[in-house]
């Protein structure tokens, strides 16, 4: 077996070790009680951005779906498949979250895809996909300052789901725009008030 097989494998065994075994089992109480997480994050499929390594959270902490690009889609009630829209409703109106991450990422291969889309030929949904955030901008952006913006078309499309967007005016859901910087292992987290990404541990 190839070695990264293994070390699954071997990662697996420390899983059970550590939260499936003994009288005081993680697992076993979430099996009991359910999961109650606060925290839903819409991630990167992206194998370097895993948000609960990130955030160094037990099972049940929580809520993740992961896409191409961690897009949202904005709200479409009709009868094709909205895998996103489906995890989000399950977090927002069934747990009962209170903060919803949307955490974008550098290097990210989905908004490398929107900046060449005019290469098609290549794929057969991820260029229709990641055009979902697709934004205006300058003719010299890089793929990061544009995952930046595609966060915020993210956060837009949030906002045309009427049960989201009830929820915040209401105050029982805030939304979070995050980026990590593969390289540093860093997150930044973007300021309403002074209209950029300062890093989330000033």
């Amino acid at each position: 077996m190839p070695n990264g097989f293994m070390k699954i494998l071997q990662g697996y065994k420390l899983f059970r070790e550590k939260y499936a075994l003994g009288d005081q089992s993680v697992m076993q109480y979430l099996s009991s009680y359910g999961q109650q997480p606060q925290v839903m994050v819409v991630a990167c499929c992206d194998s370097r951005v895993d948000p609960a390594l990130i955030l160094q959270c037990d099972p049940g902490d929580l809520f993740v779906v992961r896409n191409v690009a961690n897009v949202v889609p904005p709200y479409e009630k009709d009868e094709m498949h909205h895998g996103t829209s489906a995890a989000l409703e399950f977090g927002v109106c069934f747990l009962k979250v209170r903060h919803l991450i949307l955490l974008g990422h550098s290097q990210c291969g989905g908004i490398q895809a929107l900046l060449n889309e005019h290469d098609t030929n290549n794929n057969d949904f991820i260029t229709n996909w990641v055009s979902l955030v697709k934004t205006n901008h300058g003719p010299q952006i890089d793929s990061d300052e544009y995952a930046k913006l595609a966060l915020h078309q993210s956060y837009k499309n949030c906002l045309t789901f009427p049960w989201i967007e009830s929820k915040i005016q209401r105050n029982e859901l805030i939304i979070h725009l995050w980026f990590f910087d593969i390289k540093t292992g860093q997150i930044f987290t973007y300021s309403q008030k002074h209209n950029e990404y300062l890093p989330l541990d000033s």
